[in-house]
């Protein structure tokens, strides 16, 4: 595998099946069990953050690896283009948080925009 320039989300997923069907996991590891895991390594790389400590960056690396592995996993078992699924989700952002009202503002949308 190659950098983020020339690895293509295809490329992870082919990777991630043969990582999963050499190790016959795919009859233990249904969506459930994958969408538990990812939540569970997301917690992991918001422990690196704990208490406003700076990550090392190996732990950093490992713990986005982890995540990324279980998205694209999920997005595997459940038939999913990932880059479908986050152009129709960044199409939605745009309409909600227009930059017109939220450029530059930390607080909840919502607070300024009459509860949308």
């Amino acid at each position: 595998m190659g950098s983020d320039e020339v690895t293509t989300i295809d490329d992870l997923k082919k990777e991630i099946s043969r990582f999963v069907t050499e190790r016959d996991w795919d009859r233990f590891h249904r969506p459930k069990d994958v969408a538990m895991a990812l939540s569970i390594e997301a917690g992991e790389l918001m422990e690196l953050y704990l208490w406003d400590r700076s990550p090392d960056r190996e732990d950093l690396m490992d713990e986005l690896g982890d995540v990324l592995f279980f998205l694209v996993d999920m997005s595997i078992r459940e038939n999913m283009d990932l880059s479908e699924a986050f152009r129709r989700k960044m199409e939605k952002n745009d309409e909600k948080y227009p930059s017109s009202l939220v450029r530059g503002r930390d607080d909840k949308y919502t607070a300024y925009m009459g509860g949308r």
